[in-house]
């Protein structure tokens, strides 16, 4: 076994099965490993580099601000989170937001801001609050969060988790409905649901919700960690219902790949909920972060990561949709985020990630049946091409086998 793992197996919690190589370099659509093999990166690190490994303007805009000034906390003001702040609200056309670290941190902040925000303006009686979430979500693994998912493996051992958590079945708005009650805070929903494996709702499903939550003053709340910054071909993916939610996660994409970057976004009314002491976190806003993230929201305007998400992506599904293959159930997605469900009867999507990895094509399979394609949006029509090359011969080999 090579050193490295050896190492990481004996002093990391086994609580990721990696596949078997030690990426040591990254650069725009590709990795390489210690032993100087590369790779083309279709993970993207779950969509969190979009923008390619090490973008130069991204490491340049880290490098100056690590130099001047890298983390005070909230306790103070910074210059570079006010600019980051108007800029990312000015974009996605939301009053105020709210900063923190990881993806998980951003989801709390949204559920903390939902549950106050039925006391304090909706009305409900104090501990009463009830949020709604999907059946083959994924929102983080915090105990709160968890406490949401339907996937047994992420719940068992962790409880108790929090009361007044409640999950309806995803694509359905009438079960929405019928799960709403006087004491419902918000609706935390997916527009597509990334990890449960690219499972993309009927068309008009999120407008229908959006409708619902209206009709009985409910939050809704799209979580866009995975989906948001173009990665589905639109700025935010809830764009493709027409719908703008009450407030909105994001993460992953915008940290640049560098640094991990989140917030809250949200109406006035919402976000006005919070008062000093409220919430917080020490890395939450930092000066290297806000620098970053502002760099990355003006380099994926300027080179309009979105139409080449969605001129891209509609080229990669269509060309994966035309393999035949009784190893292949189905092919979804939307933009560049993209999911092949194979037969497990057949093969495993882990076999299947396995070989593209011995091809130099990486990926990671979810729910041991769906593997997804999500490179950085920055690949271009040549590389795609070559992955679609390795990916049939992977697919015929595996036939014969």
């Amino acid at each position: 076994m090579n050193r490295t793992i050896e190492l990481e197996e004996k002093y990391c919690a086994h609580n990721y099965a990696p596949l078997p190589v030690v990426l040591v370099k990254g650069e725009g659509v590709h990795v390489w490993d210690d032993q100087g093999k590369r790779y083309l990166d279709m993970m993207s690190a779950y969509s969190a580099v979009s923008h390619g490994h090490c973008h130069p303007r991204l490491v340049n805009a880290l490098g100056a601000q690590a130099a001047r000034l890298a983390v005070v906390s909230r306790a103070f003001y910074s210059d570079r989170l006010a600019p980051f702040l108007q800029r990312l609200c000015a974009v996605t056309s939301y009053d105020m937001a709210l900063p923190m670290n990881t993806g998980a941190e951003a989801v709390e902040t949204a559920m903390k801001a939902a549950r106050k925000w039925a006391y304090t303006v909706k009305g409900v009686a104090p501990e009463r609050a009830e949020i709604i979430a999907c059946d083959g979500n994924f929102h983080g693994r915090t105990l709160a969060i968890v406490g949401l998912s339907s996937e047994a493996q992420y719940r068992e051992g962790f409880g108790p988790f929090p009361p007044g958590l409640k999950r309806v079945a995803y694509g359905d708005a009438a079960a929405l409905e019928a799960a709403i009650t006087p004491n419902t805070a918000a609706f935390l929903v997916e527009p597509i649901q990334g990890e449960g494996g690219i499972v993309i709702p009927p068309p008009g499903y999120l407008a229908a919700c959006a409708r619902l939550c209206k009709k009985h003053n409910v939050l809704l709340i799209c979580d866009e960690i995975q989906t948001g910054l173009g990665r589905t071909g639109a700025l935010l993916a809830c764009a493709h219902d027409g719908v703008h939610p009450d407030g909105v996660v994001l993460g992953k994409a915008l940290g640049g790949g560098l640094l991990p970057v989140s917030a809250f976004l949200a109406r006035r009314e919402v976000m006005a909920v919070f008062h000093p002491g409220d919430h917080g976190s020490t890395f939450g806003g930092n000066p290297l972060a806000a620098a970053v993230a502002l760099e990355a929201i003006d380099v994926m305007l300027e080179d309009d990561y979105v139409t080449r998400a969605a001129d891209l992506g509609d080229y990669f599904l269509e060309q994966l949709r035309q393999i035949r293959s009784p190893l292949i159930r189905e092919v979804r997605g939307k933009g560049l985020l993209i999911g092949v469900e194979v037969d497990p009867a057949r093969v495993s999507a882990r076999a299947v990630c396995e070989a593209l990895m011995a091809r130099g094509i990486l990926s990671k399979e979810t729910h041991h049946t769906v593997v997804r394609f999500a490179p950085p949006l920055i690949i271009t029509r040549e590389q795609i091409d070559g992955a679609l090359e390795q990916i049939r011969e992977v697919l015929r080999a595996l036939e014969q086998a």
